[in-house]
């Protein structure tokens, strides 16, 4: 429960800060954290099937 509280605080800051950066800056840094989720999905997604053909 503290993780959630934490994690929607942190939600509010960045939201607060975005809200004053401009949009280029904005932009750039949505695009560097999907790239970011998206490395890490595939290589959760490896590691998932490696895991499961080795049991």
């Amino acid at each position: 429960m503290l993780f959630l509280v934490a994690a929607l605080l942190l939600l509010g800051v960045m939201l607060g800060t975005v809200a004053h950066a401009p949009l280029t800056f904005s932009v750039a840094v949505g695009l560097v954290i999907a790239v970011w989720l998206g490395i890490f999905a595939i290589r959760e997604r490896q590691g998932r099937r490696r895991s499961t053909s080795a049991h």
